[in-house]
């Protein structure tokens, strides 16, 4: 079985050599944009866990541009990190942005524009995970660009009570983005739906979703990094002695 990282150079190098990649380029290190992003996102809005869904978790890169703006024009409130979670979220709530603002809104540039950032204890309930992938395979797992981070969300949302095991998490992706096997770690969160420019691929997983912060999993320095994190083992301290 390849290694994550071999699995990442393998995609991104398929990526570009077949010029499926779009702006930004290269798009080596990065959830990477492709042709038919759209196509995809649009394929996902069709779902019926999109369709009931008033709070939705997005990741802020670009081939996720386009379920951002479908989610503002259908009404819905999109939920987005800041970069890596130096801070909290953004919400983009589309009744208070202007029809003729939300394809702006909808761009990393306009979160801070026209989003509210939002304290992670005073989020809603979300009811639908968009993740930015470089790689899945039919078992629901996935692979992102190696931070981290889209785990650590996750973990923190979960630890809140803001997700649960049953929240769906779909991705969008290119199709030859689709791979044979991924490794797994336990804080891995596998994926339930896969939307590719052609098709809907439901996910029958077997694994359960992490039930939390896995906190023998992150270094020191990621802790000192993401604010939530040291605010949340000051009060686990406090709350044991």
């Amino acid at each position: 079985m390849l290694s994550k990282q071999e699995i990442r150079q393998m995609i991104w190098k398929k990526l570009e050599y077949e010029n499926i990649a779009l702006f930004p380029r290269p798009v080596y290190g990065r959830i990477p944009n492709f042709k038919g992003a759209d196509k995809a996102a649009f394929n996902l809005a069709k779902c019926v866990e999109f369709q009931k869904s008033e709070v939705i978790k997005v990741n802020p890169d670009s081939p996720q541009y386009k379920i951002r703006e479908i989610a503002l024009r259908e009404g819905k409130k999109v939920l987005v990190p800041t970069p890596r979670l130096r801070g909290d979220f953004f919400l983009l709530d589309p009744n208070k942005i202007s029809v003729s603002d939300i394809t702006k809104a909808a761009r990393i540039s306009g979160f801070s524009k026209y989003g509210i950032r939002i304290q992670l204890e005073d989020i809603d309930k979300v009811d639908l995970i968009v993740a930015g992938s470089v790689a899945v395979d039919l078992n629901g797992n996935r692979v992102g660009k190696g931070e981290g981070y889209s785990e650590l969300e996750f973990a923190i949302l979960r630890e809140l009570g803001k997700v649960n095991e049953i929240t769906p998490i779909a991705t969008t992706v290119h199709d030859i983005q689709i791979v044979d096997e991924i490794p797994v770690e336990p804080y891995d969160v596998p994926i339930d739906i896969i939307a590719t420019p052609t098709r809907i691929i439901r996910i029958n997983r077997k694994r359960e979703k992490p039930k939390g912060i896995y906190l023998e999993y992150l270094s020191r320095q990621k802790i000192e990094d993401t604010p939530f994190l040291k605010e949340y083992l000051k009060k686990r301290r406090y709350n044991t002695l």
